[in-house]
């Protein structure tokens, strides 16, 4: 009896000190295989800083797929994960969460990126009446290659001995997303339509790069409700202009877009803010790239472009 205790309290200790020695060697940044661990707080982050460091980063994001990073809070098993990583990369003004990991950090050696610094310049009039800063940059081209290009930049200031790896593969991402964008300047050139009515304020950048104009029926949040007022004009707005489709999300109920859908004989569409991908989205091997793609089919369908 005596030595079966004995043995099980080796166990114990060495699960104990090897945990201890994971977790010093996960906060060093020196994790298995050698790779960088980084963490990204919701997918379009994760989406880029993967295809940045190919196979010397380990990226982990903090959203699970189907989650909705607007009100997602991290887990015990998330803020073990950001701690251990030597990058957090934000949006800055998406996470709820994120002043308090920014003080967690503090005096640690990992290193904090926000992407969206300098970036905004949309703002919305939000579910509570107040003028916000619109975060979804990441849905302009343009400012999406702004925020891999920041990501770069601290790959390299992290691990400078693989400087050329990181760099061919920005550029390689960055052609892509500067194709995205000719596809979209070219695609979007010539509709009958300009105006959009989303499920969500989420689109605004996008429109703007491309003159389009975003109704939405919801404010930043896909959650805010908006008043019976709010609906009724929208579908006015609608009837008037002769709107043939309302987008809808996949990751929030389309029930809204639905309702005014049905009210004014319109049909549904999906416009994707890419805030986070399902499991069956990733299962059918869709991303950041194929979505936005997805995304301009359905509004050349939608504007009626040539």
């Amino acid at each position: 009896m005596k030595k079966n205790k004995i043995v099980t309290l080796i166990i114990i200790l060495v699960l104990i000190v090897g945990g201890i020695w994971f977790a010093l060697k996960n906060r060093a940044g020196n994790i298995v295989n050698n790779k960088l661990q980084v963490t990204a707080s919701f997918y379009p982050y994760y989406f880029f800083a993967s295809q940045v460091g190919g196979n010397k980063v380990n990226v982990i994001n903090i959203t699970p797929p189907g989650g909705e990073p607007h009100d997602y809070e991290p887990t015990p098993q998330d803020i073990i994960n950001i701690e251990s990583s030597k990058l957090l990369i934000l949006n800055g003004n998406v996470e709820p969460w994120a002043n308090k990991i920014k003080d967690l950090l503090r005096g640690k050696n990992a290193v904090i990126l926000e992407t969206g610094n300098g970036l905004f310049t949309q703002t919305v009039i939000d579910e509570n009446g107040i003028n916000s800063t619109d975060p979804h940059i990441w849905l302009s081209l343009k400012l999406a290659k702004a925020q891999v290009n920041s990501i770069l930049d601290k790959y390299i200031q992290i691990d400078p001995q693989n400087k050329d790896y990181y760099t061919n593969n920005a550029n390689n991402l960055l052609n892509d997303l500067n194709s995205l964008d000719m596809e979209y300047k070219t695609g979007l050139a010539s509709c009958r339509l300009q105006d959009i009515i989303t499920s969500h304020a989420a689109f605004g950048y996008l429109a703007a790069d491309y003159g389009l104009k975003q109704i939405a029926i919801a404010g930043l949040s896909p959650d805010s409700e908006p008043s019976l007022k709010q609906l009724a004009e929208i579908a006015s707005f609608a009837k008037t202009n002769n709107i043939k489709y309302i987008f809808f999300e996949s990751l929030v109920s389309p029930k809204l877009s639905q309702t005014i859908a049905s009210e004014v004989g319109a049909k549904t569409l999906v416009l994707n803010p890419i805030e986070g991908l399902t499991s069956m989205e990733i299962s059918q091997g869709k991303n950041y790239l194929t979505v936005m793609q997805d995304n301009l089919k359905n509004l050349r369908l939608a504007l009626d472009c040539k």
